[in-house]
């Protein structure tokens, strides 16, 4: 595990934008496609924004992007809650990278057949030999969470499926993810987290004895990649020297 700590929320974004951007570039050299998974929510926005502009746009070849998600809310494209949305209005439709080559989590079914049909795109990039993603992004909750992989519920320690959806009671939503055993097989997987509010799950993910079931984000282990948490200083407070 690598840990990378910046100043605040605005150079810790620069300094992921441009550690993502050179890794993509690099990659792409050597290999026809990227696989990436990308996040929702407010933590990423101004990461996505520096990857759609100049300098950085210019370093990626889009047009050999293929792009996922970690996870999704059961709610309508159009729903400001929909990952999706925020990811296109951030960065996919300011990039251009073939309309096919992109894998929303379908939220217009039910979420146990949406997963279903994910796991069927995962299935068809990755045959069952080990290999996975180039690029997993994801964040933290500060109830540790990560994906929708959330303190005791059973998705946690999905052995066989890549994909599948869970009801959680406490916000009244279905929500479709993926699971640790296809994110586990990532080339690289890159945290980013931010805030005072994060400081105390981040402690105990990082510190504390192994439990997933009281902090999910433990769970994320790479078999064989690399794993990067980028935090700011404000996240990093509560962590031994």
């Amino acid at each position: 595990m690598q840990l990378h700590i910046e100043k605040d929320p605005s150079e810790l974004s620069k300094v992921l934008a441009q550690w993502t951007a050179d890794y993509i570039s690099s990659t792409l050299k050597i290999q026809d496609r990227f696989t990436w998974v990308i996040t929702g929510g407010n933590s990423p926005k101004q990461l996505y924004d520096l990857l759609s502009q100049s300098p950085l746009k210019e370093k990626i070849d889009w047009t050999r992007m293929h792009i996922f998600w970690g996870d999704e809310r059961a709610v309508p494209f159009a729903d400001d809650r929909n990952n999706a949305k925020m990811c296109f209005e951030h960065l996919l439709n300011k990039v251009p990278i073939p309309r096919e080559q992109i894998h929303v989590m379908n939220t217009d079914i039910d979420p146990k057949e949406s997963a279903s049909q994910y796991e069927k795109i995962l299935r068809g990039y990755f045959v069952d030999d080990g290999s996975s993603f180039d690029l997993v992004l994801s964040g933290m909750g500060d109830d540790a969470h990560t994906l929708s992989l959330f303190p005791h519920t059973a998705a946690i320690h999905e052995k066989n499926l890549w994909a599948t959806s869970l009801f959680l009671k406490s916000q009244d939503m279905f929500r479709i993810t993926l699971t640790a055993p296809i994110v586990n097989r990532a080339k690289k997987i890159s945290f980013l987290t931010f805030g005072k509010a994060k400081a105390d799950a981040l402690k105990h993910v990082l510190e504390d004895a192994y439990n997933p079931d009281l902090y999910p984000s433990q769970i994320i282990k790479p078999v064989s990649g690399e794993l990067h948490w980028f935090v700011d200083q404000e996240a990093a407070s509560l962590l031994a020297p």
